[in-house]
């Protein structure tokens, strides 16, 4: 199976891959950090993308779709991958289409001011990757307990320091928003009319949430 993740930043897309991904056999594709290893190993793709990122430059999307074809012809690729962060734009999202062909579109949804309280919770592990969470929402309905390391401050998996990300800090959270929406929120539309859509409303935290993004992969589209 091959899927795509959609929803506004701080909505659970990496969250939910990475714990589906091992379930379903199929790998977890972070654009994020697959440009931060082409970078980190220095290969001709990530020293082309560094230049620009050097520049504070979006990485053209010619540089992405060739690391992400690249990527997608590795071995743990072969029963499906879940992309988290691509396509972001109907430009990508046709680039895509020249590549590989996508089975489903998961659409998550998610209130600005839950997202808010969530991103700004947020802390990531700077060796592994892992994600977790300091919010405890429970409210309107949505139930969302916080996603905590056993030690304050150091990963579950690999022991690497949790730190918050410059871009999960409260104060530019409601820029990112407005950016996905002008952006990323079209796509939507263009997965819908595709027959591709599949919408997810969040009302709990990962252990609630995975079995039903899981289903909703498995089912068919709605079309609309």
């Amino acid at each position: 199976m091959k899927a795509i993740f959609l929803g506004p930043p701080g909505v659970g897309k990496g969250t939910y891959a990475s714990r589906i991904s091992p379930q379903m056999g199929i790998a977890h594709i972070s654009t994020g950090d697959l440009l931060r290893e082409e970078v980190k190993k220095k290969t001709e793709l990530g020293l082309k993308a560094k230049e620009y990122m050097d520049r504070g430059e979006l990485v053209p999307d010619e540089l992405v779709i060739d690391m992400l074809e690249k990527r997608i012809r590795e071995k743990d690729c072969e029963n499906g991958f879940i992309l988290d962060g691509f396509p972001r734009t109907i430009p990508q999202a046709e680039a895509l289409e020249k590549i590989v062909k996508i089975d489903v579109v998961i659409n998550l949804l998610l209130k600005d001011e839950f997202l808010i309280e969530k991103i700004s919770a947020r802390r990531q592990c700077r060796k592994c990757g892992e994600i977790y969470n300091l919010a405890d929402i429970d409210r309107e309905g949505i139930k969302m307990p916080p996603i905590l390391p056993k030690v304050p401050g150091k990963c579950d998996k690999c022991g690497g320091e949790l730190y918050q990300r410059d871009d999960d800090k409260e104060e530019t959270v409601r820029e990112r928003l407005e950016v996905y929406k002008k952006q990323t929120a079209p796509l939507i539309e263009y997965y819908r009319k595709k027959g591709l859509l599949k919408e997810v409303r969040v009302t709990g935290g990962p252990e609630k949430m995975v079995p039903i993004v899981m289903e909703a992969m498995r089912s068919p589209p709605q079309t609309k």
